[in-house]
């Protein structure tokens, strides 16, 4: 098994440099307004072009007017969407197949949300629930619900508190197709840490059965 690593939450060209130089295979870029890892279209246009080529970039939005997703989409040059809000199935078909749908989970009921999407996302991303706060908690999912997630058929990104103390662990017991890292590897909000990106990479290398990149 080999799980690919999306970098979230970048603001920064020379940090978005280092996670593909490390061997992430997409990055993400937050529009929503009210996160502190927002950036603004233009400078990650600028970002996005300065990359080398067969990097996956993607445009994180939360219940944006799917006008505008489609204007940042495609004014910055993007590759994929990730819809962290409360966007429908509807909605989601409007951009498939180029759409990344988040569920929040509290708990095992909220897995039967995921059969509604089966058939207009690429794949379903899956983090903690947080009261008023749409994603980048630091929480920590119940790995064995992601697990169980595969039942539905779709891949699985695996969110919520990863960083180089727990990928390893995660990865193991959750078996998810991809991880999706944000604020364990920064040192302030929107500035990831060079450190940390560093030893999550060393700690899904580090040897063992399912885990190499």
């Amino acid at each position: 098994m080999k799980v690919r690593v999306k970098v979230c939450g970048l603001t920064r060209a020379e940090e978005a440099r280092l996670a593909v130089s490390l061997g992430a295979s997409a990055l993400g870029f937050i529009f929503y307004p009210r996160s502190p890892r927002y950036v603004e279209p233009e400078e990650a246009r600028r970002i996005v072009a300065a990359l080398p080529p067969l990097v996956t970039t993607v445009g994180v939005f939360v219940n944006e007017a799917p006008e505008e997703v489609a204007r940042i989409v495609s004014e910055v040059g993007l590759d994929l969407v990730q819809f962290h809000g409360e966007e429908s199935p509807e909605i989601c078909a409007r951009f498939f197949p180029k759409v990344i749908k988040a569920v929040r989970l509290r708990g095992r009921e909220d897995l039967a949300r995921i059969k509604a999407y089966r058939e207009v996302v690429r794949a379903i991303l899956l983090e903690p629930y947080v009261e008023g706060l749409p994603g980048g908690t630091g929480r920590t999912l119940d790995w064995d619900l992601a697990c169980e997630a595969r039942a539905f058929g779709l891949p699985i990104i695996l969110a919520g508190g990863l960083g180089p103390e727990n990928v390893r662990e995660a990865v193991l017991k959750a078996r998810p197709y991809a991880i999706d890292v944000n604020s364990g590897v920064e040192k302030a909000p929107g500035r990831k840490d060079p450190e940390k990106l560093r030893a999550l990479f060393r700690a899904l290398v580090g040897g063992g059965e399912g885990v190499s990149l």
